[in-house]
């Protein structure tokens, strides 16, 4: 088999870069494709792919054929499908690009929040969008997941590590650009709490008083309790306390993480796995990337635990590529853990072998489904796979494997420290818990905020400050752009997973984004469609082609054209929608038209492109 992209030889740089990366993952130059095209051993190493590709745009600045033709020869892997895997993430490029590139962020929080004024300013500066030549260039992103912070970049610098920028503003980013001070340490951001401290709080509890890189701190907080209890219960008494504490997922599809655990450890095939699935890119949303960076080591013994519980020895975090800070803590943490005797061999001297590997996406949304999520791990595009078998039976390298979001993962904690019966009398009878809340928009206070699940959007929204000062609401879009538009009329509307179920809502992601009566509907509308158009996979025909469709529909309905057959728009919708939600493999093609879908029928968006 040829492993090499005709005509491209890898600079001594390139080839250097991949070289350590592999060095440093344990792949000895006799255990790899050079050695040898074919064999058990070498095609092994295929799951190495996507870290190998993130060496090199991290210390490149991008991914030439003769760098790509390298790794396939080292990993075995075909060129074709590293081609495909590499095109397929949007941190990626495949072609010379400058070495400082600013990922600015024009989805539905920092359009409002004057992402254009610094997109001017960049153009300005820098050129034309995507620029070949210069010592930089920008890029329009989708969300960067500092929402409440907003307007946000992303900095990518060839050698060095990625810089979240938020609040930008058009002078502090020229200002930047002029004196290349891009080596300041970055910062996290603690979420709006009460003060004094609101002693309801449970899963934010130790943020802001925690320092998220010192183990000991976290321990003198409690940490680490809920592990030991968890090896005292052992696995059936884990799993009877996730049973008895009605524990959903915290990811949407709201499925028994008890269930879903209990399935796992069951499975006779082995290996076992679990992930955690931190690729948090739904729009409007920055929850999960807050746990990570303020409390780290919290995830650490979470995922632990659903190792210990499902019979793995061996965990992925899975994270997403947007979220520095957090993969920089996160490292920390895991590195920490290791060498104290919390992950690796004989865990916290509990005889029981467990340990973690942390592995970056790149920009990708569709890696969010779980399925896609497990094949960028493998090395593959990450495009979801068709269900079932589930990957309780057939998962991670075809293996029983438990995947749970962050949030997830943080209320098993709290499972574990007050028991499974006090947990489910938190909340309702059938959300149990608290949850947490992305609060942006037209706001007073933007932020993260927890409340027990009962709580009202009237509620909520009091605890952030209400609306800001003089702003009457227009819309509120609930769960981010896979979610739904509600109104006013809605402001009593008990935060559950039943009662949000019966409005023909959902709680998504935890997004409530206010918008007010200055805010061009038809420009988020149209954002959300470019977005889900963007970021669809490509695999099925439902996706691929309906959420085009959407977005041409959806643009001559705000500038008032008809279509060519004259066929009502508002009715084509209605059946592109439907046609996703029925035919789609995945999650992504079934809710992608949702948010217009409910735009048109509250009536904010008309025939003729007027809001109401």
């Amino acid at each position: 088999m040829d492993l090499r992209l005709r005509g491209s030889d890898p600079t001594p740089a390139e080839r250097a870069t991949v070289d350590l990366f592999l060095l440093s993952s344990g792949v000895s130059e006799q255990a790899n494709g050079r050695a040898a095209n074919t064999g058990h051993e070498a095609r092994a190493h295929r799951h190495l792919l996507l870290p190998a590709l993130h060496s090199l745009q991290d210390e490149i600045g991008w991914i030439s054929e003769g760098a790509l033709s390298y790794v396939c020869e080292r990993l075995t892997v075909p060129p074709a499908d590293a081609y495909g895997v590499a095109s397929f993430y949007a941190l990626f490029s495949l072609r010379p690009r400058p070495p400082l590139v600013a990922h600015v962020c024009d989805d539905i929080v920092c359009m409002k929040k004057g992402a254009e004024d610094i997109i001017a300013t960049l153009q300005d500066k820098l050129g034309p969008e995507s620029s070949e030549e210069g010592a930089a260039t920008w890029l329009r992103s989708p969300c960067l997941g500092q929402c409440e912070r907003a307007p946000a970049l992303l900095w990518q610098r060839a050698g060095s590590d990625d810089r979240s920028h938020a609040p930008a503003s058009s002078e502090a980013v020229g200002r930047l650009l002029a004196d290349g001070l891009f080596d300041a340490p970055e910062r996290g951001t603690a979420p709006q709490t009460e003060t004094p401290r609101d002693p309801r709080l449970r899963l934010l509890r130790r943020i802001g008083l925690v320092d998220p890189t010192d183990l000991d701190d976290y321990r003198g907080h409690g940490g680490y309790s809920a592990l030991r209890r968890a090896v005292r219960l052992g696995p059936e008494g884990i799993a009877r306390e996730l049973a008895d504490s009605k524990l959903m997922g915290r990811g949407g599809a709201a499925f028994p993480i008890g269930a879903k655990w209990d399935a796992v450890a069951k499975a006779p095939v082995r290996p076992h796995y679990v992930i955690c699935n931190a690729d948090e890119s739904e729009p409007g949303t920055f929850k999960d990337r807050i746990l990570m960076e303020e409390d780290p080591f919290a995830l650490i013994e979470a995922v632990t635990i659903a190792g210990y519980a499902t019979g793995a020895e061996r965990g992925y975090i899975y994270i997403r590529g947007e979220y520095p800070l957090a993969t920089h803590r996160l490292e920390d943490a895991i590195a920490q853990a290791r060498a104290r005797g919390m992950l690796g061999g004989n865990v916290m001297g509990e005889d029981f072998v467990f340990d973690i590997e942390l592995r970056r996406g790149a920009g990708a949304y569709i890696c969010g489904e779980e399925t896609a999520l497990m094949n960028s791990i493998e090395g593959f595009r990450g495009e979801p796979r068709n269900k079932p078998p589930f990957p309780t039976q057939v998962g991670l390298f075809g293996k029983p494997t438990a995947i749970n979001n962050v949030e997830t993962l943080f209320n098993v904690l709290e499972v574990l420290a007050e028991g499974g019966p006090a947990f489910a009398g938190i909340g309702t009878k059938d959300s149990t818990g608290t949850k947490l809340f992305c609060l942006t928009g037209a706001i007073a206070k933007p932020g993260l905020y927890e409340l027990e699940f009962g709580a009202t959007l009237r509620e909520l929204l009091d605890l952030a400050g209400g609306v800001t000062e003089g702003a009457t609401i227009q819309a509120i879009l609930l769960g981010g752009a896979a979610g739904t538009f509600i109104d006013t009329s809605d402001l009593d509307l008990p935060l559950t997973f039943e009662a949000t179920r019966a409005a023909s809502a959902s709680l998504g992601s935890g997004v409530v984004h206010i918008l007010d009566e200055s805010s061009d509907i038809s420009a988020v509308l149209l954002r959300i469609a470019a977005f889900m158009r963007d970021e669809s996979c490509g695999q099925c025909v439902p996706c691929r082609v309906g959420t085009v469709r959407q977005e041409e529909a959806l643009q001559r309905i705000v500038a008032g054209r008809k279509n060519a057959s004259g066929q009502d728009d508002v009715a084509l919708l209605a059946d592109l929608v439907r046609v996703m939600s029925d035919a789609s493999i995945c999650g992504l093609g079934f809710t992608a038209g949702v948010a217009v879908k409910s735009a048109l029928e509250r009536g904010l968006l008309t025939p003729q492109g007027s809001n109401s």
